[in-house]
């Protein structure tokens, strides 16, 4: 079977001018960021040509090069209108540049005057000031120190500067991550002028995303290779869904339009988004994982298709948390409503187990917040949030170590791994029954004394009695019957 390239797909339409330089070859920029701009030039006659930069001295940038920078998406889920695949070749890409076999081959781009806007996704340990990097190592171990010294090579051509669109899934990043960058230019002493060139020619969107991408499908190659008609290594899959929220000036939006074609909302303030996918998405899984995991199932899958669990998960999402999140209900309304589709997609098998990973902190993170912010306006405990804690006690309660020192918790006989960081695990690992009060009252669990929320305890403690004596579904239901 032949293998993707330009002469096999002539009709793929590839932009003139390299306008983004793209750090990371990873599946999620190529079927989140290059796919969109592939939409605004598709469908919009946009010419945004990427040059993507591999990040890390291993990479797939080869891969790409093997098949003249062509790859497929495929985009599968559930929306209203029942399962949906979308495949389509992206075009976007035009070159790839490795650093750390030809750095001047990286530097060399700052010469391109159609270069306008810089992308990434180095991970969320990428955006980080080390202090070690040097003006002359090639390349600069760091994304900052890679991004420091094209940006002054760039200022040495005396050339405009960019405006910067971090992906990395960290609060406030683009601020993140010009601090980095400001902290590099002055330990390299490299002059007033340019720092006041960052400051003016330089624009730091903080940038929120959204998508699954569940990349290569490494156990369904041949089938979807011959569905395809050609081989691609480089084929990447993901869910339809996906949000891209940028926040900067008007400018933005007018450089680069691409919510005309696109799931993206430019904006002036990208927290209220943040809030409402971190309480609704990531605060609906952590509520309703742990007690569907001990009503004995598995995946997200089934959770949707289990009549008590999904009504336990949208009065959750609908009556506790929905109210709480800063934007127009409609708008909230629109997004829980993709949230159920998501949860839904038949072809991710998401395991619960891997979503309990870490819970205490998640819980804390994404449901206490809401949790609090129900109590004050309602002057009551919400039914759903507060049984996820119950269950998350449950859950954790009584763990003990195996042979090799991992900690496991037994559902219906038989073990479950529990991974957390070690002292919530030796904690739990020490009570021998569920106990509200000893759990709630931990602040070195939750940052705080939960026994401080009036009426919690008292609410958490008649859930843990009511699931000893009535099981995990029964008392489940009793929350939204």
């Amino acid at each position: 079977m032949e293998r993707l390239n330009k002469a096999l797909v002539p009709q793929v339409k590839r932009p003139e001018n390299i306008r983004v330089m793209q750090f990371g070859e990873g599946g999620f920029l190529r079927a989140f960021v290059d796919e969109m701009i592939d939409n605004l030039n598709t469908q919009c006659g946009g010419d945004y040509g990427v040059a993507i930069v591999q990040p890390l001295e291993r990479g797939m940038c080869k891969m790409l090069e093997e098949q003249d920078c062509l790859y497929t998406v495929m985009l599968r889920g559930r929306e209203e209108s029942g399962d949906v695949k979308k495949v389509k070749v992206v075009g976007t890409v035009l070159k790839t540049v490795e650093p750390y076999a030809d750095f001047q081959s990286y530097l060399d781009l700052a010469k391109i005057d159609t270069l306008r806007f810089i992308v990434s996704n180095t991970t969320e340990a990428g955006i980080v000031y080390t202090g070690t990097d040097q003006y002359t190592d090639r390349p600069q171990p760091s994304y900052p120190g890679k991004l420091t010294r094209f940006l002054h090579e760039r200022f040495l051509l005396g050339k405009p500067g960019f405006i910067i669109m971090p992906c990395e899934l960290i609060d406030d990043n683009g601020y993140h991550l010009k601090d980095a960058v400001l902290k590099t230019a002055a330990q390299w002493n490299l002059g007033e002028q340019f720092i006041a060139w960052l400051e003016k020619d330089n624009i730091f969107c903080s940038t929120l995303v959204d998508r699954i991408v569940t990349g290569f499908p490494r156990k369904e190659v041949p089938a979807v290779f011959e569905e395809l008609g050609y081989e691609d290594q480089q084929l990447d899959t993901a869910e339809p869904f996906g949000l891209w929220v940028i926040e900067g000036p008007e400018q933005v939006k007018k450089e680069i339009p691409l919510d005309k074609v696109n799931p993206v909302i430019f904006t002036d303030n990208v927290k209220p988004y943040k809030l409402r996918k971190v309480r609704m998405l990531n605060g609906a899984h952590t509520t309703m994982v742990l007690a569907a995991f001990l009503a004995g199932l598995d995946t997200v899958g089934e959770c949707m298709a289990d009549k008590d669990v999904r009504a336990f998960l949208e009065h959750a999402l609908n009556d506790e948390i929905m109210p709480n999140v800063p934007l127009p209900e409609n708008v909230v309304k629109e997004f829980a409503d993709a949230v159920c589709l998501r949860f839904e997609n038949p072809f991710n098998r998401h395991e619960l187990l891997s979503i309990a990973l870490n819970s205490v902190s998640k819980w804390t993170a994404r449901v206490l917040p809401t949790l609090k912010d129900y109590r004050k306006k309602t002057g009551e405990i919400p039914a759903c949030l507060a049984f996820g804690l119950s269950a998350l006690i449950c859950f954790y309660t009584g763990i003990r170590q195996n042979e090799a020192g991992d900690y496991e918790g037994l559902r219906g006989g038989v073990p479950y791994p529990v991974k957390d960081d070690a002292h919530v695990l030796a904690f739990f690992s020490a009570q021998k029954a569920p106990d509200a009060h000893a759990v709630l009252s931990n602040a070195a669990l939750w940052g705080e004394d939960l026994t401080a929320i009036p009426g919690l305890e008292e609410k958490v403690d008649a859930q843990l009695k009511d699931i000893q004596a009535a099981g995990i579904r029964a008392a489940m239901r009793r929350t939204f019957e």
